[in-house]
């Protein structure tokens, strides 16, 4: 999978896209600009902007310079049009599925999703009747066959949380295309830097920026990359109206915590690589899930979209529940903790933590067991998580 994006390789891109120092005073870093409003010279300026007959700053709900540029840059990382940046990456998730829907549609779902978006799902078929199924989309005959004339959009979720299953994008888009029904991915658990969705003929990409894009625990935030049609829209209805936006401040951190992705992409999946053979050979272990081993029947997937097998693996233990519980509570200096893409190493149990709201059957049905272990590999030498990692399964 080439890097390169158009003049420049995406390692530069994630650097210098979406912001001229030359347009602040010759600041290197995007300035914070920290304001609810924008003046206007005229009332008469204030009437064009308003009417979008001149381009302008008129309300920080409606635009923001450090926002624009972290949108700018997202939206190069993704090979996109348009990006738009919201308050966290429910509220990004919930402004497309709103945008993309009406009452009485349809949704083909991948066969997991994150709990929050299980949630969500829920509430749009209690509230406003559309439904959703869950497909393995293991094949193209599969995901023709769920496919109702009601069917709004298709949602993946690849890797999915926290199976780590993989979907193939090109085989779900060439479906979709064929019915005009537009793909929206969530690629929060590889980044850009790992696999672009639209590259492989998907329509949107949703984040959850808090993750590897933030990269530092400290943001919680949201972005959707995709037309310029469609974002325009987005904008101006769900994200306008709703307005579920972004600080100022929280776009600042992630234009910070973006310039050094491909680095830290890099160590999470050497780091991860190596606490998977660790695991794969201990006695306490059952089955571990993970993109990058040769051994999981979606490794092709992998070879075909994503560059590396990113930075999160789930595992099995010999046990139920509480040994589960057990693991985590011997933990010395690794963090039990939601969310991934720290730089700390993270470790949580889906099952009675983020996919808690999720029902038991349907919960059992997309794979996560009560013995099932999500770990986010950070960037501590890889050493010092496994010997935590090993004394815990030793005390099992």
């Amino acid at each position: 999978m080439s890097l390169h994006r158009g003049k420049k390789y995406f390692e530069t891109s994630v650097i210098h896209d979406g912001y001229d120092t030359k347009d602040m005073l010759g600041s290197l870093t995007p300035p914070i600009f920290q304001t609810s409003t924008y003046t206007f010279k005229t009332a008469e300026q204030g009437e064009a902007r308003f009417a979008g007959e001149e381009e302008g700053y008129v309300y920080s709900r409606l635009g923001n310079p450090t926002v624009s540029a972290l949108q700018k840059r997202i939206a190069a990382l993704e090979n996109g049009e348009r990006g738009l940046a919201f308050g966290s990456g429910m509220a990004a998730i919930s402004a497309v599925l709103i945008a993309l829907t009406k009452a009485n549609d349809h949704i083909l779902c991948s066969s997991g999703l994150y709990g929050c978006t299980f949630g969500l799902l829920t509430m749009m078929k209690e509230k406003y009747n559309i439904t959703h199924d869950f497909s393995e989309m293991a094949t193209k005959e599969e995901i023709k066959s769920l496919i109702k004339p009601e069917t709004a959009c298709i949602y993946v979720e690849t890797p999915i949380n926290p199976t780590m299953k993989l979907i193939d994008l090109q085989m779900v888009a060439e479906v979709a295309k064929a019915f005009d029904i537009p793909v929206v991915v969530d690629n929060t658990f590889s980044s850009p830097y790992l696999q672009r969705p639209l590259e492989l003929g998907c329509d949107v990409v949703v984040h959850s920026a808090t993750k590897y894009i933030g990269g530092h625990g400290d943001v919680v935030a949201g972005l959707v990359v995709g037309k310029k049609t469609f974002l325009d829209s987005v904008a101006m209805t769900t994200q306008k109206d709703v307005g579920g936006i972004i600080s100022p401040f929280d776009a600042w951190l992630l234009i910070r915590g973006m310039k050094t992705l491909p680095i830290r992409m890099d160590r999470h999946c050497d780091n991860a690589e190596k606490i998977v053979e660790k695991l794969k050979a201990h006695p306490k272990v059952a089955n571990v899930y993970y993109p990058n081993d040769e051994n999981n029947p979606d490794y092709p997937i992998r070879k075909k979209q994503m560059k590396r097998g990113s930075g999160v693996i789930s595992f099995e233990i010999q046990g139920e529940k509480e040994d589960a519980q057990k693991l985590l509570n011997q933990l010395n200096f690794l963090k039990i903790a939601v969310s991934l893409g720290d730089a700390e190493t993270l470790i949580q149990h889906p099952a009675t933590m983020t996919h808690a709201v999720v029902p038991e059957v349907s919960r059992l049905e997309m794979g996560i067991s009560d013995r099932l272990i999500r770990l986010s590999v950070g960037l501590e030498a890889w050493q010092d998580i496994w010997a935590d990692l090993e004394q815990a399964l030793n005390n099992l």
